[in-house]
Parts: C-alpha cells; structure tokens; sequence
C-alpha cells in the first residue's frame, strides 16, 4: 500500500481523531485553531485539472458592479464589512469550481464572507473597465496582469483602508481558506505575516512524524544551490514540503508520477526541503541558512510550495497553491523555455502552441 493509501486509510480508522473533531466542533472553536477538524475538508477526491469546458457559477450573493473600487469599498464599510474582495478567475478553470464548490459551497465560509466582505469577481481575459482604488483605470486583463494574478482563482483583500491585506494565488483547501478570512478580519496582517499567524495558529504536527516522500531526482544534502558567482547548468526547482502532509502525498501520487512531468524534471536541478527542519542550506543567493530560516525568508506558507530559480540564482516563478498534473506540465514548460521573460504566465499558457485548436483554456 502506498502512503496515499495509508493516509486515506489513518483518516477513516483515526478513532481518536474523528473524538477530537466532534470536540473541536461541539465547542465551536474558532476555526483558524480547529486545525485537526479542519484538515479532514482536504481528504476528498484530488481536484481534476484536465482541460475541458465549465461553467463557473458565481455565488449569487457576490456584488454586483459597477467596477469603481473606491464606490464599493465606501458601500462595504457602510454595510458595516471590513472591506472588499477581488476575485480573478476564468472560464473552464478546474481550480476556480474548486472554490466555488468546495469553499464557498461550504455554508459556514460563505456566510463568514458575505459577512465581512463583498466580492466583486473579475475576468482575467475581460475587458470591462475597472477604476482600482487610487483612481486609476485600467481594463479586467490589464489589472491582472498588473496585480501578477498568475494561477486563477486569485484573491485579493482590501480592508476599509483600501490597503492590500493579503493576496491568494491558486486554490487553497477550506481549512486553509478559513484561516486566510480570519487573519484578515481579526486585524493580523497588521502586525504578522500570513506565514507566522499559521504558524502560531496551525503548528506542524510535533508526534507521529512521518518521513516525507523521497524520489529519485531529487538531490542529496549538502545543499550547495549558490548560482550567485557562477551561473549553473540547469535551473533550480526546490521542494518545499513538511512531514504529515496529504496535500504533498497527494502531489507525490498522479502528478509526480507522470512521464511527461518527469521528463520536464530531469532538465532542472531539484531539491526537497522540510520547511521547519534545520538542515544547512546555501542558497542561490549565496546565503548561509537552514531550510527552516530560508522558508521564512521566502514567506512560505503552503506545503508543498514550488519555487523556480534561473539558472543565476533567481527567483523566477513559484507555484504556492494547490496544483494538479495539467498546470503543473505547464508551469514546468514555462520554466523551461523561460518563457517568463517576455510573458505572463497566464497569457503564455493561453497561447502554448497546441492549444489553438482547443476552445478550452489549459487551466
């Protein structure tokens, strides 16, 4: 049996935890701390990436309008909300009806939203004008593009201020989607990162520390990654993962199991890294570190996270968000042909040769 399988299997025998998630859930605890119940919303089926036509349906209760920012975060504050939401999407994007089914389909975080915000949805490709909350105005498209929403559904909070509290590229999970609200609404992103506040509210499992899933093309320590005096051969993909992790279990079965992804990652340098462990690392930049400080440094706070480096030890591309075996032969393929030096990613997978036959966007 595989660890998929095992993990599948510890959840539905897990005696004591289904006993502490009805606890959790009986005393009604706030649910960025209610982590242990919270994480059983990720064991479901893996979200399908493979292209084909959807229709994306918007919540009926997300705002209508007339797309001046600064009109709707003043009606917002006047409906007594903490501010506004702008969600990015696109048509046939599997990720995208992953939130609106899995997450706002859930009836204690559509309420929790609509309570606290009002959502105005935005088309990534739309060419509906939009006057952004400094009075400048710019097309639906030219505000992404602007805004780096490069994984759709991407999710910008604005609070009364008009200031940015916390930007969400890609799908995250309901427990994780909770905590994101939360760290909004109770004011934290005043004071701590988002990375720190899951930390201190959702800390890594300490007990029953399973070994994370280990593979072939992965490097072995020391972790020597400096680029900085001399370029490397190849670019630079590292692995941020962390032990008892189904979402990495889960990147580990039908993803990394492909030919055609593993074929794409024998032409990068790549890395597994336990984001709270203390192994030396020399970064690309040339720093001396632990995996756990360097984490830190970079702002990680989803495992597993993909960050990309050039072959000069630059950042280039990070996938830190829920992703499946389509996105992911296409962020491997954008990497690859550096075509993030003259696209953004979005417009770039929109026109991957191959797709113009396919109506269907590749996300």
């Amino acid at each position: 049996m595989n660890k998929l399988s095992i993990t599948y299997a510890k959840g539905r025998r897990d005696i004591a935890g289904v006993f502490w998630l009805l606890l959790l859930l009986a005393l009604g605890s706030h649910p960025a701390h209610a982590s242990l119940a919270d994480q059983y919303d990720e064991l479901q089926p893996p979200i399908d990436d493979a292209p084909k036509p959807r229709d994306i349906i918007y919540p009926s209760w997300f705002k209508h309008s007339f797309l001046n920012l600064e009109d709707d975060l003043q009606e917002a504050i006047e409906a007594g909300k903490q501010g506004i939401v702008l969600y990015f999407g696109q048509k046939n994007c599997a990720y995208c009806e992953a939130l609106m089914e899995r997450n706002f389909g859930k009836t204690d975080i559509a309420e929790y939203t609509r309570r606290n915000f009002d959502v105005i949805p935005l088309d990534i490709w739309g060419s509906r004008e939009v006057t952004d909350l400094k009075g400048k105005t710019l097309t639906e498209h030219e505000l992404a593009i602007r805004e780096q929403t490069n994984f759709t559904p991407s999710l910008l909070f604005f609070d009364k201020d008009g200031k940015l509290a916390l930007k969400m590229r890609g799908y995250y999970p309901p427990y994780k989607f909770r905590a994101a609200l939360e760290y909004v609404v109770d004011g934290h992103y005043r004071n701590e990162r988002y990375r720190d506040y899951l930390l201190r509210a959702d800390p890594p499992a300490k007990f029953e520390i399973e070994d994370m899933n280990d593979r072939a093309f992965f490097q072995k320590p020391p972790y020597a990654l400096d680029r900085s005096r001399f370029p490397a051969r190849n670019p630079l993909v590292v692995f941020f993962e962390q032990r008892e992790c189904h979402a990495c279990d889960v990147l580990h079965s039908e993803p990394l199991e492909d030919p055609d992804v593993l074929l794409r990652l024998s032409d990068f340098d790549a890395v597994q890294l336990d984001i709270w462990s203390d192994t030396p690392i020399l970064t690309p930049a040339g720093q001396r570190l632990t995996a756990r400080e360097w984490a830190h440094q970079l702002g990680i706070f989803y495992a597993p996270t993909l960050v990309f480096f050039d072959e000069s030890g630059r950042e280039v591309f990070r996938v830190d968000s829920v992703v499946r075996l389509h996105r992911l032969r296409h962020v491997l393929d954008y990497v690859l042909t550096k075509a993030y030096l003259n696209s953004d990613y979005q417009t770039w997978a929109r026109q991957e040769p191959g797709e113009k036959l396919n109506p269907v966007s590749p996300e």
